[in-house]
C-alpha cells in the first residue's frame, strides 16, 4: 500500500471520499469512463500502485453494460458510475437501465480459448475482491455495511458493485 495513502488513513481525516457521474451508454462514452476513474485516483493522489489495474476494471465492467444490457448499440440512457472510498475499502457502483443482468450467465470465457473478447469479467474478479450483480428486486448488501449503507435508486434495473480492500 502506498505510503502516502497509509498516512491519510493514520490521521483518520480521510473518511470518505465519493464522486459519481453519469454517462450516455454508447461506446464513445468508455473513454470519459476511463477518464473519469483515472481522474479520481490521479486528484487524491491515491493508489498509484492500483490505479491502471482499477481503472481496467471500471471501463470493462461500463463496456459489458454497453455491450450486454443494451446490446452493444447506442442508447439514450445513463449509466451512472460511483467511486467511494471509505476507512479501507474502495468501491465501485455501475447502475444502468438496460436489460436485467442474470448473474449466474456472467461468466468469463475459458482462458485456454484464444480469441478476442470474453476477458472483461475475469480482469474484474482478479482486480477487485468482490463483485456482486444485482437487480432492482434485490436488496443490496455491500462488504461491510458498517462502511457502506445501503443506496436506494430507484431508476436503475441493473447494479454492479466492485469492491476492494485497501
Amino acid at each position: 500500500m502506498m505510503a502516502k495513502l497509509e498516512q491519510i488513513l493514520n490521521l483518520g481525516w480521510f473518511m470518505n471520499l465519493h464522486e459519481q457521474k453519469e454517462f450516455e451508454v454508447n461506446t464513445s462514452s468508455l473513454k470519459l469512463v476511463r477518464s473519469f476513474a483515472k481522474d479520481f485516483f490521479e486528484k487524491y493522489d491515491l493508489l498509484k500502485s492500483h490505479k491502471d489495474d482499477l481503472v481496467l476494471a471500471i471501463s470493462e465492467a461500463a463496456q459489458n453494460i454497453v455491450k450486454h444490457a443494451y446490446n452493444g448499440g447506442p442508447h439514450t440512457d445513463k449509466m451512472k458510475v460511483e467511486i467511494s472510498l471509505k476507512e479501507n475499502f474502495l468501491q465501485v457502483d455501475l447502475y444502468d437501465k438496460g436489460k436485467v443482468a442474470v448473474p449466474k450467465n456472467i461468466k468469463p470465457r475459458e482462458l485456454n480459448d484464444i480469441r478476442s473478447g470474453g476477458l472483461g469479467t475475469f480482469f474484474i474478479r482478479e482486480i477487485m475482491d468482490e463483485v456482486v450483480f444485482k437487480s432492482k428486486n434485490e436488496k443490496i448488501k455491500y462488504m461491510d455495511e458498517a462502511v457502506f449503507k445501503t443506496k436506494k435508486d430507484k431508476n436503475w434495473i441493473n447494479h454492479l458493485v466492485l469492491t476492494k480492500r485497501l
